[in-house]
């Protein structure tokens, strides 16, 4: 079985999908985590971020694995390089890069072959497996979604104002929403779901509940 949790920056995808699959038993697919890697390595090189072809070139170089919760980058952990405001605000050139997007679908797609999956993302549920059993747009609002980036950086040890995190934020989601390939939307038959309001907790829950009437063929 397949779920898919597609939504905007912030909106908790990622903490929820992975509790989801802890609890459901399946394996958790973190797809931006992969652009980011990409990306990471490309600024790493010193490579042009707007040079297609040299970004192409480093994703057909590296090695990108997702160890449990782990981001494993030609088998160096860079969970934590990877989510840097620097490195999140400059994905957009590995997200809207067609032939970068092709190669990781093809990842991701090989990841999930004859497996349990959660995985997140933005295209998820429309392009990359629009086949899937159970697809779910998770969403909150734009000052909710801001303040969870801002105290996860924070947390992380950045220096960030609200304001900044929330500009870049709006950079990114006018990006996500227009970009020619790959772009955000709700499929038609995924359920949104807001999580403003709501504890972690109360987020898997309540996803648990949808995953579960898919699975009886309730919705």
């Amino acid at each position: 079985m397949v779920v898919t949790i597609d939504g905007p920056a912030g909106a908790g995808k990622s903490s929820a999908a992975r509790e989801l699959a802890r609890r459901l038993g399946f394996r958790f697919l973190d797809t931006g985590s992969m652009y980011r890697a990409v990306t990471l390595a490309a600024v790493e090189r010193g490579i042009d971020l707007a040079d297609s072809d040299a970004l192409v070139e480093v994703a057909e170089q590296v090695e990108i694995s997702l160890d449990e919760d782990r981001v494993l980058l030609d088998g160096r952990d860079v969970t934590r390089a990877i989510r840097t405001l620097e490195i999140t605000s400059a994905t957009k050139f590995a997200a809207d890069c067609p032939r970068v997007r092709a190669r990781l679908v093809d990842q991701q797609r090989r990841v999930a072959e004859g497996m349990d999956v959660v995985t997140e993302g933005r295209d998820q549920a429309t392009v990359v497996f629009p086949d899937a059993e159970c697809k779910i747009f998770l969403t909150a609002s734009e000052e909710v979604r801001a303040e969870r980036r801002y105290l996860d950086l924070v947390g992380r040890g950045e220096h960030v104002t609200r304001e900044e995190v929330l500009d870049k934020q709006r950079v990114r989601d006018n990006g996500d929403c227009t970009r020619a390939v790959g772009k955000l939307y709700k499929a038609d038959d995924a359920i949104e779901f807001t999580t403003d309001g709501l504890t972690r907790e109360e987020v898997v829950d309540h996803l648990m509940k949808i995953v579960e009437k898919r699975r009886a063929g309730e919705v």
